[in-house]
């Protein structure tokens, strides 16, 4: 070995990593590191002073009481990851490598983005007394007492989390009404045929569906309809959908797409060099589906971290392998009206929609193709066609399309050979 050679230390140990976030993505990017044996500093900043926690719990068993958190089992002193709780990171300097925060600068060598998404505010309820979004473990402290005492709530969205809401607050004896501006649950995400049978669980649960409703305003007390309807309201809960929390970073020079997402490349890297984004943040170019993907949802916040991770420490160690490229087959489950739902991969762009089982029964399944090929499949208590579909999905797998809409066939045997 030369002298110069001597010289240079390995750049994986050396540099400091920090990252912005502690939720999943933020924790998962930290734990890859160490699991993939970087043994650099390491440091973890969240704005929320908890420990971290995982937050699918939340609008369940947290909500319900059945559980008072969900911090995540992971001992961080052992893997030698510095916390910074209940700091909030306010600006981006690339320039000079440092994070500005209200108590002084934090510098970085490398920076991960990884600050999640924020709900989107119904326009004119901020400050009302009553209204509650459901994001954080702070925001499901503050509505378990509602569920409690039973109030009557009025649930503004029939989106994934206005369900899973409104089947908490049935479950706890709740009278639940849930309005949606558009005229069915989970327009815009899923096609109306698909949507159909699940409006219809509303119902069964006891909650009741308006749709077609939006909401003029929030007053103490109660919910005014576009239509003049006013509903009275013990509580009230927004879930409107999410966009990325991403504002701290205007004047950055990180791009960002029209969805406010950070626009990530295949390996996880942003539009500055030593700066990466995973997780509700960041969007990604997909080669399997052909446009970029932005995904809020629980798995991608898990497997992105260990690309990233990946790439951050082949980025600093010599002979600069190739970059692992992220293009996952997106997954996601709710849990509502006693009904497992899991959906994997992206069905825009498909041609054909093949249901499998009766949508008026406990359990079927619908698949979505391009040309023959499985790209997508939604599952209501039916977990062996999504587990088989999203391995075929990820091989892409063409269809027998008679025998994929035979729910006896299992969908692994639809193969064509």
């Amino acid at each position: 070995m030369s002298e110069q050679q001597t010289e240079q230390p390995d750049r994986r140990t050396e540099r400091r990593i920090v990252i912005v976030g502690a939720g999943m993505a933020g924790v998962q990017t930290a734990v890859a590191l160490r699991e993939q044996g970087f043994t650099g500093p390491v440091t973890l900043i969240g704005a929320e002073p908890h420990q971290p926690y995982d937050r699918p719990p939340l609008s369940k068993a947290v909500l319900l009481g059945e559980a008072e958190g969900s911090a995540f089992d992971i001992d961080f002193e052992a893997l030698d990851i510095e916390l910074q709780l209940g700091r909030d990171v306010t600006g981006l300097r690339s320039e000079a490598h440092e994070l500005d925060t209200p108590t002084g600068p934090v510098p970085y060598d490398v920076l991960v983005i990884a600050t999640g998404a924020e709900p989107v505010e119904l326009p004119g309820s901020e400050g009302v007394r009553g209204v509650h979004l459901l994001r954080t473990l702070d925001d499901a402290a503050r509505l378990r007492p509602v569920l409690g005492e039973q109030h009557s709530v009025v649930v503004v969205g029939a989106g994934w989390i206005g369900a899973e809401f409104a089947t908490a607050a049935r479950a706890a004896g709740c009278e639940v009404t849930v309005v949606e501006a558009a005229d069915r649950p989970l327009a815009g995400v899923l096609p109306a045929e698909v949507a159909a049978p699940m409006a219809r669980w509303y119902g069964e649960s006891g909650a009741e569906l308006l749709t077609g409703a939006p909401v003029a305003r929030i007053e103490p007390g109660r919910v005014v309809l576009a239509d003049g309807r006013a509903l009275a309201a013990g509580a009230v809960v927004v879930g409107i959908g999410a966009r990325p929390a991403t504002a701290w970073l205007a004047g950055s020079g990180i791009a960002l797409g029209p969805d406010g997402s950070v626009t990530a490349d295949e390996a996880l890297r942003t539009s500055l060099p030593d700066v990466y984004a995973v997780g509700d943040c960041a969007s990604f170019p997909s080669a399997r589906y052909g446009t970029r993907l932005l995904v809020h949802h629980w798995d991608n916040a898990v497997q992105g971290p260990r690309a990233a991770a990946a790439n951050i420490i082949g980025a600093g160690s010599r002979g600069a392998p190739q970059p692992v490229t992220y293009d996952p087959v997106p997954y996601f489950w709710s849990e509502q009206f006693d009904r497992f739902v899991q959906y994997a991969g992206h069905h825009g762009g498909a041609d054909t929609l093949l249901w499998r089982g009766d949508p008026d029964g406990p359990a079927w399944s619908v698949l979505w193709l391009r040309d023959g090929v499985l790209v997508a499949v939604l599952a209501v208590g039916r977990p062996r066609d999504l587990a088989q579909g999203r391995k075929l999905i990820e091989a892409g797998a063409r269809l027998d399309e008679v025998r994929a809409a035979d729910p006896s066939v299992p969908l692994k045997s639809t193969v064509r050979q």
